[in-house]
C-alpha cells in the first residue's frame, strides 16, 4: 500500500513552535514499522516556520519573515528526520502549486518521488515556503498532501495534528459535540463542518475537509486523526478505528 502522511506542525512542534524531537522520532519510528511491512510512505510535514521562529525566537511579521523563518527551520526539520529515521534514508522533497499544476513540472514531480521509493527512501515534502508567494503557494499542508496523494496515485491519505477527527459541533466550545468515525458521503453538510487553523499551522478542519474532498475525488480513502495519539499512524494504516475516516463509494 503506497501511503501519504501529513504530519501539522502541532503535531511536531511545542506551543512555542520548537520541534519536539520525541513526536518526530516517534512519528518515525511507525513510518519506519509501515515501511518493513512492505508499505511506500511518503511524508508531507510541515514544521518548517515554526521551527524557524522557535530556534530563533522571533515570529514572522510579514511574508519576507515568514519565508526568512522557513529557511531557517527547514534544515532543521530535516535533520531530525535524517535522525530519526535512521537506518532508512530520507529525501527533501520543496513543491509550489507549479510543481503540481504544470504538466511538465508535474511530470518530474511524479518521477523523482517514484525513483526514491523504488530506492527504499522516504519523501519528506514540504511547500517551498522560501520562494512561494500568493500566486504559487499551495498555502497549506493538508492541501498539499492531497495533491501529492493524487499524483502519487496514493491508497491512503493520513492527515496528523491536534485535531482528532471530524466533530459534529466545535468539541472545544460544546461538550455535547461527536465525533463522526466514518463518512461515507461528503455532502455539503460534512463540508460546512470546518473550523479555524492552529497558532503556528495554516490548516484547521475547514483545509482538512478540502483535502479529503480532493482525495475523494480521485478515490483515496482519508483519515484525519490526532498526531500524538499511541501508534496513530500505524492504526490508520491498518484499518483500526481512529480518528474519521472517509471511504469514498462508488
Amino acid at each position: 500500500m503506497r501511503i501519504v502522511a501529513k504530519f501539522g506542525t502541532s503535531t511536531v512542534c511545542d506551543e512555542d513552535g520548537r520541534l519536539n524531537r520525541a513526536a518526530v522520532g516517534d512519528l518515525s519510528r511507525q513510518t519506519r514499522a509501515l515501511r518493513a511491512l512492505g508499505h511506500e510512505v511518503i511524508l508531507v510535514s510541515s514544521g518548517a516556520v515554526g521551527s524557524g521562529s522557535g530556534a530563533l525566537g522571533r515570529v514572522a511579521a510579514s511574508l519576507a519573515e515568514k519565508q526568512a523563518l522557513a529557511a531557517v527551520g527547514q534544515p532543521l526539520l530535516m535533520e531530525a528526520y535524517r535522525r530519526a529515521m535512521d537506518p532508512l534514508m530520507v529525501a527533501q522533497v520543496l513543491l509550489t502549486r507549479e510543481d503540481l499544476d504544470c504538466d511538465d513540472r508535474r511530470l518530474r514531480s511524479r518521477r523523482t518521488m517514484a525513483r526514491l521509493l523504488d530506492w527504499g527512501v522516504v519523501p519528506v515534502v514540504n511547500e517551498n515556503d522560501t520562494v512561494a508567494d500568493e500566486e504559487i503557494r499551495v498555502g497549506d499542508n493538508d492541501t498539499l498532501a492531497a495533491r501529492v496523494a493524487e499524483l502519487m496515485g496514493a491508497d491512503l491519505l493520513v492527515l496528523l495534528s491536534d485535531i482528532d477527527g471530524l466533530y459534529t459541533r466545535d468539541p472545544h466550545r460544546d461538550p455535547e459535540a461527536e465525533r463522526i468515525p466514518l463518512v461515507t458521503d461528503l455532502t455539503p453538510a460534512i463540508q460546512a463542518l470546518g473550523g479555524p487553523g492552529g497558532r503556528w499551522g495554516t490548516g484547521g478542519m475547514r483545509t482538512k475537509l478540502e483535502a479529503a474532498r480532493i482525495c475523494w475525488e480521485a478515490g483515496i480513502p482519508t483519515v484525519i486523526a490526532h498526531g500524538r495519539a499511541e501508534d496513530v499512524l500505524l492504526a490508520a494504516a491498518e484499518g483500526t478505528a481512529v480518528g474519521t475516516r472517509f471511504v469514498p463509494t462508488v
